[in-house]
């Protein structure tokens, strides 16, 4: 059975990957690509921080890199609903990926205050 560090890690990566493929199909305008590109620094910043929260040095250490995981996730929920209210994306389009950060902002205010609790 695979344990929570691995889950989290996979979720987190598949994200990045679907942020990458969602991006690439967007329109070729200015803003469209502005967008794109804010929208894949935070999406492969959330794995790649939650990556080294994995790693983290102490508990204080783990909870500082969850909470940048947090924003990151949570930037991405941003700018995917600026290509929706703009316009520039179908909100049905944009659905699996609105849901996956959601669950991985969800999950990283779980665990954070799990790690908070347990000091």
């Amino acid at each position: 059975m695979e344990n929570f560090k691995d889950m989290f890690r996979a979720k987190t990566k598949e994200l990045a990957l679907d942020v990458i493929r969602f991006t690439e199909a967007l329109p070729k305008t200015r803003t469209a690509d502005i967008i794109a590109r804010q929208l894949v620094r935070c999406g492969m910043s959330t794995s790649a921080n939650y990556r080294a929260a994995s790693r983290a040095k102490s508990r204080a250490d783990f909870i500082a890199k969850m909470g940048i995981v947090e924003e990151e996730a949570d930037e991405t929920l941003h700018w995917l609903e600026l290509l929706v209210e703009s316009g520039i994306v179908k909100a049905e389009d944009a659905k699996p990926l609105f849901e996956k950060a959601n669950k991985i902002v969800a999950i990283t205010v779980s665990t954070i205050k799990t790690a908070r609790r347990n000091k």
